[in-house]
């Protein structure tokens, strides 16, 4: 037994030894500093014991980041946050130029892509870090379902406890557990990035100092798209907006008797291609919302589901390329390439509408069996209560004064895109009116178009500091692994940030140009944080996902509109040169 004993002692010893080994690396390499208070290293210690971290090596980090315990890890960077602005930084030099110019690397001459980006990250490691962190932060997306799991866990627990004590349920509902709703925030997919950026910023700090981080946040980094986002999302999602987009799809829907799956086919169709005009955010709300009524509600099998906001997801990306202004990716070129509506008609418009049709075509085919079952809930279901509807789904008819004052609104916000105080001084003058006009408006939603606004905000802030790498994988490519390789790493960064990064490569001749922004557009339906309008839509779904919307099903459901849509873009181009 002593010998045991003695041999736990020496094991927790030579734990505690790589504990502080590790503790120390980690300091030398991101804080800068060899030496903490002793507070702060006895919290760093506990945290890692917690963690399991032994070394803070990628393999680790993202082996942590994928397990139960990766909420741990914004925790562990928010509690150094203050260590390190209260120390003034990192021992890192003070460097004005941040994130480092593409055109300011001493690239070795005629290195291949291995040793341009090694020398990057030897010429300023926080290159590393930085897409660590954002590795990171793409990895607990895929926590995010078990998070939010833990979460329900602990609310329900805590329920059952206040009654236990003979708490009533008006005391119950008013006293959430503060512990599940934290939970529930690390667990939300729209916030995650968000998180993220705490990590980022403690990086920065430690590398530069606080004034780097700050100009990086108020001058380098540009937040108006996801300004934009929220505003034209909580627009869109008024009653008279979305009344009027149901009643324009409703008589398309109409030559297919108005069934299910006619509602279906005209919602994917139409609403897509209706961004062109509207902004993708607009559609991407528009189609969401009804789908919701027109489809989800009839409750579709998982399969189905997923292919629906799949496909979704991907007709919203390519149906704004009928025109040079609605797409986030096609916005960031149109400009520095000369691209107008003519253009992009010719180009890409009627690839996109060809690709559209085919891909709902095809899903349709593979899923009439399960159309001829929802189509039996809708008539059983209608018939089995004639209970009246909610207030939020009454058929009161509204005065076209109002739709028309909602239109011009959102005009407005289109119009003056690109200048927050307009476009938010206008949604302050909107919000009165919808006060003004209550009765013929439903609540008017902020939280879900918050959700999206930050999630995109911490997007954009974190993919600044990813074009040390993206932009040379570009660089290096032709034509069509190029197509290939944008539509792939669309999947792991915003796309209009890929197509803003080849903005920048010297030398893109058109039929690179072409390729990017094809493989961009064609790759935004993969993930959640493939396209801006992406969220819009995961937001208004989520509820008819159990766990949220998982992103390995997502992808899957994908697959196959983007294969597809890359077909239709590079096929033709090569087709007719």
């Amino acid at each position: 037994m002593r010998r045991n004993s003695s041999f736990r002692r020496r094991s927790s010893g030579a734990s505690a030894n790589r504990t502080r080994r590790s503790s120390v690396a980690f300091r030398e390499q991101v804080l800068g500093s060899p030496s903490l208070p002793a507070p702060i290293q006895k919290m760093l210690d506990g945290i890692e014991r917690q963690l399991g971290i032994r070394d803070w090596s990628l393999s680790t980090l993202a082996a942590v980041a994928l397990s139960r315990r990766a909420w741990m890890i914004p925790v562990l960077f928010v509690l150094l946050a203050g260590f390190v602005i209260a120390a003034g930084g990192g021992g890192g030099t003070v460097e004005t130029n941040f994130p480092i110019a593409l055109e300011d690397y001493n690239d070795p001459e005629g290195g291949g892509i291995g040793s341009i980006l090694a020398s990057r990250i030897a010429e300023s490691p926080f290159n590393l870090v930085g897409s660590l962190v954002f590795l990171l932060a793409i990895c607990h997306t895929f926590a995010a379902a078990p998070i939010t799991e833990k979460a329900h866990h602990i609310k329900h627990h805590h329920e059952e406890e206040l009654r236990k004590a003979g708490k009533s349920e008006e005391f119950i509902k008013n006293s959430p557990s503060f512990k599940a709703e934290l939970f529930h925030f690390i667990g939300e997919i729209e916030a995650i990035f968000g998180i993220w950026v705490i990590a980022l910023m403690v990086a920065i700090i430690g590398f530069y100092d606080w004034s780097t981080f700050k100009d990086y946040i108020a001058h380098t980094v540009v937040y108006i798209e996801p300004m934009f986002v929220v505003v034209i999302m909580a627009i869109a999602s008024t009653r008279p907006i979305v009344k009027l987009a149901e009643q324009i799809m409703g008589r398309v829907a109409a030559f297919g008797q108005s069934t299910t799956q006619a509602w279906w086919f005209s919602i994917l169709t139409l609403a897509p291609l209706l961004g062109s005009f509207i902004t993708e955010p607009a559609a991407m709300t528009i189609a969401a919302l009804l789908l919701a009524k027109q489809f989800y509600d009839y409750n579709p099998s998982p399969k189905f589901a997923y292919a629906t906001i799949g496909l979704l997801f991907v007709n919203v990306s390519v149906g704004g390329t009928l025109t040079h202004f609605a797409a986030p990716p096609v916005l960031m070129v149109a400009a520095p390439w000369g691209w107008d509506i003519a253009f992009m008609m010719v180009n890409f418009g009627w690839k996109a509408v060809i690709g559209v049709v085919i891909a709902n075509i095809l899903y349709y085919i593979i899923f009439k069996n399960e159309f001829a079952n929802l189509k039996k809930s809708d008539s059983s279901e209608s018939s089995e209560t004639n209970a009246p509807a909610k207030w939020e789904d009454r058929e009161d008819p509204i005065p076209g004064w109002v739709t028309v004052t909602h239109l011009l609104f959102m005009a407005w916000t289109v119009f003056n895109a690109h200048y927050p105080p307009l476009f938010i001084g206008g949604f302050l003058f909107f919000i009165g009116f919808t006060m003004a006009s209550k009765a013929y408006q439903n609540k008017l939603e902020i939280k879900g178009p918050l959700l999206v606004g930050f999630f995109l905000a911490g997007l954009v802030t974190h993919g600044g500091v990813q074009a040390w790498w993206i932009a040379p994988v570009l660089q290096s490519l032709s034509e069509l692994p190029l197509m290939i390789g944008s539509t792939v790493l669309t999947a792991f960064n915003d796309n209009a940030a890929i197509t803003f990064l080849a903005t920048l490569v010297p030398g893109f001749t058109d039929g690179q140009k072409y390729a990017v922004v094809a493989g961009a557009v064609t790759g935004g339906g993969l993930t959640v944080i493939a396209n801006a309008p992406n969220p819009a839509g995961q937001s208004i779904l989520s509820r008819y996902f159990p766990g949220g919307v998982n992103p390995a099903n997502l992808a899957m459901g994908a697959a196959i509109p983007t294969v597809i849509m890359g077909v239709s873009y590079m096929g033709f181009y090569y087709l007719l040169g």
